[in-house]
């Protein structure tokens, strides 16, 4: 009697995935990136904004997942199953849940054209009001 272990699942523009590994591959392409959230328990929206992806962490249960406007922390273990779905621009739509709550994420609409379909992007920090400066050391003969 062989034991035959089951193929591996595969998924093709949706599905719903429990796996930490195929969590955290799913999530990858978001690190770096601004994203839209909507934070949700039931059917109520509680919180939603946007920010800017900076950590996704895997096997390290003391980090907390986290949503603010400036920085986002992903922990895998925060959800039990994240269910993607693609949208007809071809990006995707990640949904992580945890109980009766849920967070979407969507890649941020930031575009100076309305009419065209925004590209993901990194968020700017304009440096035109800053001032670079080089101190120097005092020579020897001054000192």
């Amino acid at each position: 009697m062989s034991s035959v272990l089951p193929p591996a699942k595969f998924f093709v523009n949706r599905g719903i995935v429990s796996s930490r590994t195929d969590l955290y591959n799913l999530l990858r392409p978001l690190l770096k990136q601004t994203v839209t959230y909507r934070y949700v328990r039931g059917h109520d929206v509680v919180s939603h904004g946007t920010g800017w992806v900076e950590r996704i962490v895997l096997d390290h249960p003391e980090v907390s997942t986290y949503f603010t406007p400036l920085s986002i922390c992903l922990n895998i273990d925060s959800f039990e199953h994240l269910e993607f779905d693609t949208r007809p621009d071809q990006l995707l739509v990640y949904t992580l849940v945890q109980g009766d709550e849920r967070v979407v994420l969507e890649f941020a609409p930031i575009g100076s054209d309305e009419r065209e379909p925004p590209l993901p992007r990194q968020l700017e920090f304009d440096t035109s009001g800053f001032v670079q400066m080089e101190l120097l050391g005092l020579d020897r003969e001054d000192a």
